[in-house]
């Protein structure tokens, strides 16, 4: 009598998954020049693509960099559209990230922010839902979303549980006064067109 071994079975191979980025192949990939020319920005492993930045949106990029310097003062490093880690795999790349310090102070991209700022026009629902539960999740304390079309200044603060407890939104006639620099006053109409 001869014994026949059968192969030993194997679990199905899976279907496709989607593939996850991390920060530092995100950040690999982009030294290599793979997104040259395009706004792209990492959220949970997904690389997402925002369309060109249109003139109101880079204007009023300007007039909100410009009206938090006044009231950030020295000691403030303003960063404009530029790395944020917020996890392995998060790097959201906010249109302003207002941290403490000065560049030297910094040996890599910041991981935190006292104050982060969206400017919205057409991205206005993924700024306020997806954006915000994310600043959120990340201890972010203040997160503003400049609504161009609106004409108003969207202001989220206090995390808790993976959102904001205190949602505001202010016209062009109000003024608020960021929580890192409670003294300093911000015209919203500072912050429009």
């Amino acid at each position: 009598m001869t014994t026949m071994l059968l192969p030993a079975s194997r679990p199905a191979p899976a279907g496709p998954r989607p593939l996850r980025w991390t920060c530092a192949e995100f950040h690999r990939s982009g030294d290599l020049g793979l997104f040259e020319g395009r706004r792209a920005l990492l959220i949970d492993g997904v690389i997402l693509e925002q369309g060109p930045m249109n003139p109101p949106h880079a204007i009023t990029l300007g007039l909100v960099e410009e009206a938090l310097r006044t009231a950030f003062g020295p000691g403030w490093w303003l960063r404009q559209q530029s790395p944020l880690i917020l996890g392995h795999d998060t790097d959201p790349e906010p249109d302003l990230a207002v941290v403490p310090g000065r560049p030297r102070d910094y040996a890599g991209h910041p991981t935190s922010a006292d104050l982060l700022v969206e400017v919205a026009d057409s991205s206005l629902d993924f700024d306020t839902n997806e954006k915000r539960l994310l600043y959120a999740g990340a201890g972010i304390r203040e997160y503003w979303v400049v609504d161009i079309n609106g004409r108003r200044l969207l202001l989220d603060r206090d995390p808790q549980a993976g959102d904001y407890a205190t949602q505001q939104a202010f016209g062009p006639a109000d003024a608020v006064s960021p929580l890192a620099v409670p003294s300093a006053v911000v015209r919203v109409a500072d912050l429009l067109m």
